[in-house]
């Protein structure tokens, strides 16, 4: 029988036995074996690159901590000579990061001069994308999905492509210098939302100015407030979930033009972590969307499940929803949205 070594040091630093890793209980057992000591100077070196990113950003430690534990990048890279390549480029990716907006091919082609060099499937793209999961929040492994991969790249601002990436709005007054103001200018008098591609907001007049914009968590706000406010309706956007790239784009370009935000999201944790991400990136007051207006909300949904998570604008939402236990969605709490922007 044999046993691969990498996943024996895996299975030691996961177990909590041996947190050290394989060489450690190597060297209490019968001491330092030369080769192997040889070895793992190799390798620590390799590591070294990514010492001295999580030093300045902290924040990347606990990716640090999963790279280890997990022993991903030994399984991705079968020397240190290949590993030390591997991770120095990892690095001057994640120097990049975040952005504000870039194609994924751009970014390859910038940063390691391979425009495929972050392809789904490559061991640098496998590494990057796990550190771009913990600097949105979430768990580095991510439940391997496309949609959740072109979410968690959207989160440091890089896209797939500009047109699969979009956002929908309503109530922007646009203007008459540029196409995209044009079709925000038709919609806003019709009273209809509109779907904005990556693309078209390269260059877009919003027409906003200084105005407060409404962002909400969910379309079926977005679509109601058509309903019932049609060309009435102030300036609303939706997030959908996680931003996209496309969101990020709009949020920045009405932020430049001097908008200020008011946001208003699920209760839930899902919903506490898009409110975090949101305001890493722009400052917003909370719409309805703080402890006291949970606990006053009549209306409840089914059981709060999931991960708890501080909500960064208020300190005491958290406790709140652990006290009480239910989740709220923005869809219970409609009508009192539909008056705030009537």
């Amino acid at each position: 029988m044999s046993v691969s070594l990498d996943e024996v040091d895996a299975v030691l630093r996961r177990s909590g036995s041996a947190p050290d890793g394989l060489d450690d209980v190597t060297r209490l057992l019968i001491g330092t074996v030369p080769v192997r000591a040889t070895e793992a100077a190799a390798w620590t070196a390799a590591f070294g690159p990514l010492d001295k990113l999580v030093a300045r950003r902290p924040m990347l430690a606990t990716w640090r901590a999963w790279l280890d534990s997990t022993g991903l990048v030994r399984r991705l890279a079968s020397d240190p000579e290949i590993a030390s390549a591997l991770i120095t480029a990892a690095v001057r990716v994640l120097a990049e990061l975040p952005l504000k907006g870039i194609a994924l091919g751009r970014l390859a082609a910038e940063t390691t001069g391979d425009a495929h060099g972050l392809d789904d499937g490559r061991p640098l793209a496998t590494i990057v994308l796990s550190a771009a999961r913990v600097l949105r929040g979430s768990p580095p492994s991510g439940d391997g999905t496309a949609g959740e991969r072109r979410t968690s790249w959207a989160a440091v601002g890089v896209h797939r492509d500009e047109l699969s990436s979009s956002v929908l709005c309503l109530g922007l007054p646009g203007g008459a210098d540029t196409v995209t103001g044009r079709i925000l200018a038709l919609a806003k008098e019709a009273g209809e939302p509109s779907v904005l591609t990556l693309r078209q907001l390269s260059t877009a007049r919003l027409g906003v100015g200084t105005r407060v914009v409404s962002v909400c968590e969910n379309p079926i706000v977005l679509a109601s407030a058509a309903d019932e406010l049609g060309p009435d309706c102030p300036p609303l956007v939706c997030v959908n979930g996680q931003p996209s790239a496309a969101v990020w784009r709009l949020l920045d370009l009405l932020a430049e033009e001097g908008a200020g935000f008011r946001y208003h999201g699920d209760f839930d944790w899902g919903g506490v972590r898009i409110g975090n991400t949101l305001r890493d990136r722009i400052s917003w007051e909370p719409w309805r969307f703080d402890a006291s207006s949970y606990i006053t909300t009549t209306t409840t949904g089914g059981p709060l499940t999931g991960r708890p998570a501080d909500a960064t604008w208020d300190p005491e939402l958290r406790p709140a929803l652990e006290r009480r236990g239910v989740r709220v969605e923005e869809e219970l709490v409609l009508p009192a949205l539909l008056e705030d922007l009537r």
